[in-house]
């Protein structure tokens, strides 16, 4: 068996192309941002360092603060929505209920290969006013009470460009739980039905227990992905009304690129990056992962 491994520098030169992508695009940007942080720098040649004054400015951010609870809300929701309603299409399509499986399983998926900004455009279009699906629906329903500007209504907002994003990746998390439960001996299942167990009585005393471990990866991706969520947002609102759908990611595009404070948008993505490991860290240790 030994002799059909690779050899070392045939493994290097594979991983090579990779390392050097992620070296240029994740670990350069990274320190570049961390010494950018410490300059006051409008993105031209004149650099004048200031320390911490950046991080010291960041803390007292009250718009800052206000797109990082933003971000929170959004978590929360997607952690329900992407995570949870993953959980349930995957238990069905693992069980005996559902048929065309294959069918199910490849429509549940496919948005997760769309670009966000056709997501966003779709889901702008279901939500206008004038001629979006969602109101035509309520109007054919004789629900015309409940018609809303969903894009326009501050108290909402934060709510309906949530929904695109829960939509979107419901499919990446009934992959993962999919995949883990068909590792899972059916032989416990049958022993349980002999029992008496019905199917929540399995899902609850069987597969959660048994899913601990996937279950944090899946909130720790869910975690990391929505807190760097942009791309949805600016499509749908661009962050507004006012600053009601401001998110982290989006104050730091606007803060370098429209205000041109490359130094303190630096602060801003490192302030994002420190929070959002400090979220993850904190779910592991809550939910408590199992070291293999």
């Amino acid at each position: 068996m030994n002799s059909l491994r690779p050899k070392n520098r045939v493994l290097i030169f594979m991983l090579l192309p990779g390392i050097l992508i992620f070296t240029f695009a994740v670990i350069l940007p990274l320190f570049m941002s961390i010494r950018y942080s410490f300059y006051q720098w409008s993105g031209g040649p004149n650099m004048n360092f200031i320390g911490l004054k950046n991080y010291l400015r960041l803390f007292n951010d009250r718009y800052f603060w206000h797109s990082f609870k933003n971000n929170l809300v959004i978590v929360l929701l997607s952690i329900i929505g992407q995570v949870g309603i993953g959980f349930i299409l995957a238990s069905l399509i693992n069980s005996n209920i559902l048929k065309f499986k294959k069918i199910h399983r490849t429509v549940i998926f496919f948005p997760v290969v769309l670009s966000a900004v056709v997501i966003g455009f779709l889901w702008t279009m279901i939500y206008s006013r004038q001629y979006g699906l969602l109101n035509w629906l309520l109007t054919t329903l004789n629900l015309e009470s409940l018609i809303k500007y969903w894009l326009d209504d501050p108290k909402i907002v934060l709510y309906t460009v949530t929904a695109p994003l829960i939509w979107q990746y419901i499919g990446l998390y009934l992959v993962i739980f999919l995949s883990a439960m068909q590792g899972i001996p059916r032989d416990i299942y049958e022993v349980a039905e002999i029992d008496g167990a019905t199917g929540i009585k399995k899902a609850f005393h069987i597969t959660l227990p048994l899913l601990k471990n996937t279950f944090l990866v899946a909130i720790m991706l869910c975690i990391a992905g929505n807190m760097k969520v942009f791309d949805h947002i600016y499509v749908m609102t661009g962050g507004g009304p006012g600053r009601s759908s401001t998110v982290m990611a989006q104050y730091a595009y606007n803060t370098s690129f429209s205000m041109f404070k490359m130094g303190y948008g630096s602060a801003i993505s490192m302030g994002i990056f420190i929070l959002s490991l400090s979220l993850i860290l904190l779910s592991r240790k809550l939910l408590g992962g199992q070291d293999n």
